[in-house]
């Protein structure tokens, strides 16, 4: 997946009245764009924690008008709970999810903290990453004081909110925004139901680690600094937050962990840490368990790397790196484990409608012979190359897995995620080709009665023929790159399966050819000739090289059939 998705985590101070909850998220449900993952109130804390994600500028919008509605449906004033807070919403953070930085979120924040000061007078401070002074990236620093403080804060020079008015707002308070790394709420499964042995296990890993003792480090004397504070030994694992508790529904004792920078302490290897500190303790990790959802890379960095471990090709589809990383973690324990409902691509995406790849070979096939004119020749020529390319990669595959190559499995598996990704993209094009010639259908259905709607309908036209001409350009681009990976695989992969490298070269070639001519036969419409003209020459030097390159792969695979 190549699109951008933002996510925001906006804390609001109610979390009794669902009337008021809905009204806030209501706004959110609406914005276009946007997906609201969750909705998670406390009676206790009378707060609510809401989660949605989803295109980077839809989120920011969808953002603004939550913040605005709290502040209409709330007052600060009679507001009470356990948990600290100064504002109707309290804290609201942007995390960076698929496909986008950290310095674009940073971005992001601050134009959201600059709408709501500028737009609904609330002051706003920014904190985490979207900080600007190292004093305000602390979250608790900046709510000291809370609500009933706020207005004493806000006459100081010194905490002159980031945006916004330096005035007290009684019924909207204060709102921090932010920028940070996304967080991982993971459950590491024990072998037994004893509460102190799991948060021995937990302060073993936990950054922040156990208090030090003199003599016995369970009854000893604890160990101060001159300032009287306890001296701690760290822990194992960097950003990871851990305590040991009871599930009374699972009867098992849990380590329950927040990871809070996956850059420092993937999944994975919290997994693996603790797997290696209980058994020390004598403890056996028999599963885990993710609270909420989790992005893509993370289930594929985990699928990697107990791959990796085992020796064996990284250049799987993505649906055997989940497969792999939720047998590992154990995830299917106490219940299912179901993809498309923990995975944040996944559940934005929501249920593919109507794509050509998802239909059966049978079903594809009859749909190409029909009398409809899509899907044509060119997501015919994307669908070969996709193929012509999995030849490629399972070459690869088959070669990084054969017996007495052991040491070789690393360089096989790298040509095998290239050819991976090649044939992703390929496929993704099948019905972006056909796309854009139904696009092309709709600019000519376009009214034609007065001279403005005659002018759109030509301007239409041309942008849409331009768009059909560019997709199997891109096809030829994509499938050619392949040649790089069927070669290597023709000269040193797996001898037994040479054969099937000459067929996926002779694939990419008809690839290559076949979007070539859909390159030309788009290029008549185009009415910006000097753009058509160099698009069909770079194509034609594409299609040259791909029969000298394809040439010398064919002569490679008969010398070696001989």
């Amino acid at each position: 997946m190549s699109k951008k998705i933002l996510e925001c985590v906006p804390n609001f101070s109610e979390g009794r009245d669902m009337n008021k909850i809905k009204q806030i998220t209501s706004v959110i449900e609406q914005m276009e764009g946007v997906r609201l993952l969750d909705v998670d109130p406390g009676k206790a804390t009378n707060r609510t924690v809401v989660t949605f994600a989803g295109d980077p500028d839809a989120v920011i919008e969808a953002a603004f008008r939550a913040v605005k509605k709290a502040a209409e449906v709330l007052d600060m004033r009679t507001h009470h709970g356990e948990h600290p807070r100064m504002g109707a919403t309290d804290v609201c953070p942007l995390v960076p999810v698929s496909n986008i930085t950290m310095e674009e979120t940073v971005e992001y924040a601050r134009k959201l903290a600059q709408r709501i000061g500028e737009e609904l007078k609330i002051p706003v401070y920014c904190y985490e990453y979207a900080a600007f002074t190292d004093e305000r990236r602390n979250l608790a620093v900046i709510r000291a004081g809370e609500y009933e403080g706020l207005k004493e804060k806000l006459s100081d020079p010194h905490w002159k909110p980031d945006f916004g008015p330096a005035a007290f707002n009684p019924v909207a308070g204060a709102t921090a925004v932010g920028a940070r790394d996304f967080l991982v709420a993971y459950n590491i499964n024990l072998n037994t139901t004893s509460t102190r042995r799991a948060n021995a296990v937990a302060f073993d890993v936990r950054e922040r680690g156990r208090v030090k003792r003199e003599g016995d480090s369970v009854t000893g004397k604890i160990v101060k600094d001159k300032d009287g504070n306890p001296v701690m030994i760290p822990g194992s694992l960097k950003s990871v937050k851990a305590i040991g508790w009871y599930i009374e529904e699972y009867g098992i004792s849990q380590i329950s962990m927040n990871l809070t920078n996956l850059s420092v302490t993937p999944l994975h290897i919290a997994f693996d840490e603790v797997c290696r500190r209980a058994e020390a303790r004598g403890l056996r990790v028999t599963g885990s368990e993710l609270v909420g959802l989790v992005p893509l890379k993370v289930m594929i960095e985990a699928g990697k790397y107990f791959l990796r471990k085992q020796k064996r090709s990284l250049g799987v589809p993505d649906s055997e790196l989940i497969r792999i990383a939720v047998k590992t973690l154990g995830l299917n324990e106490l219940y299912p484990f179901r993809p498309e409902e923990k995975i944040i691509e996944y559940v934005l995406a929501g249920k593919p409608k109507n794509r050509l790849i998802d239909r059966t070979l049978e079903d594809f096939m009859n749909e190409t012979a029909s009398e409809s004119p899509a899907p044509g020749g060119g997501s015919v020529a994307a669908y070969i190359g996709a193929l012509g390319t999995a030849l490629g990669t399972m070459v690869a595959n088959l070669s990084s897995h054969k017996r007495g190559w052991d040491d070789r499995w690393e360089e096989f598996s790298v040509w095998a995620e290239k050819g991976k990704e090649i044939q992703n993209r390929l496929l993704k094009l099948v019905d972006e080709d056909t796309a854009a010639f139904n696009r092309i259908m709709e600019a000519y259905g376009l009214p034609q009665k007065s001279d403005e709607e005659k002018e759109n309908r030509t301007r239409a036209i041309q942008e849409a023929t331009w768009h059909a001409m560019n997709i199997p350009f891109q096809v030829m681009e994509t499938a050619y790159r392949a040649l790089e990976v069927i070669g290597a695989m023709a000269e040193k992969g797996n001898p037994n399966s040479i054969s099937d490298a000459g067929v996926g070269a002779l694939a990419i070639r008809a690839a290559v050819e076949g979007a070539y001519m859909n390159v030309r036969i788009n290029a008549s419409g185009v009415k910006k000739e000097p753009d058509a003209k160099i698009l069909l020459e770079k194509g034609g030097a594409i299609m040259d090289e791909t029969q000298q390159v394809c040439g010398k792969i064919m002569k490679k695979v008969f010398e070696k059939l001989k």
